[in-house]
């Protein structure tokens, strides 16, 4: 098996961009979903997106992700051992349940029962981006730069501060 491990690299690589594809596109359809409630043909077409972009495209490449990931582990066990790779599999756990959360919230917004409005959705799609930069940081630099890690989370924290005081203006 060590002899495909460039290919198995290669497919996780594309198996996380499809997955990210879905985490940063799925609140933007909340988005829209929620500033236009009131337009029913316009919400059943971005029902079915929400739908397909979850179940055809995004928990399947969060399975290839997670299966992928696990053949390069299983083939370098030595990874486990490295303090960045841990930092990156809690940061994989941590996305793992945002993208459940967002299934979790296409179903509410499926059933027309949804509370929360545009400008939650708008704050809540920069959690993956917070996410997605610390674990590129620390697959690239095999460190976790702790300044770095921090003033990130911060700057972040800041965004969606930003984004919810904007909603109660």
């Amino acid at each position: 098996m060590e002899n495909y491990y460039l290919e198995i690299l290669a497919f996780h690589i594309m198996a996380v961009l499809s997955w990210m594809a879905m985490l940063f596109y799925m609140p933007r359809l909340f988005v829209y979903h929620q500033e236009h409630k009131d337009k029913r043909d316009f919400t059943d077409v971005v029902k079915r997106q929400e739908y397909m972009i979850y179940k055809a495209i995004g928990f399947p490449a969060m399975l290839a992700t997670i299966i992928s990931g696990g053949a390069l582990i299983y083939i370098n066990p030595s990874l486990l051992n490295q303090d960045w790779m841990l930092a990156k599999l809690f940061f994989l756990i941590l996305m793992i349940i945002y993208s459940f959360s967002l299934e979790y919230f296409r179903k509410i917004l499926e059933s027309d029962g949804c509370r929360r409005n545009g400008q939650f959705f708008r704050a809540y799609n920069e959690v993956p981006t917070l996410f997605s930069i610390l674990i590129v940081t620390f697959v690239i630099t095999k460190s976790i730069p702790i300044y770095f890690s921090i003033f990130i989370t911060l700057f972040f924290g800041f965004i969606i501060y930003k984004i919810l005081v904007k909603e109660v203006q």
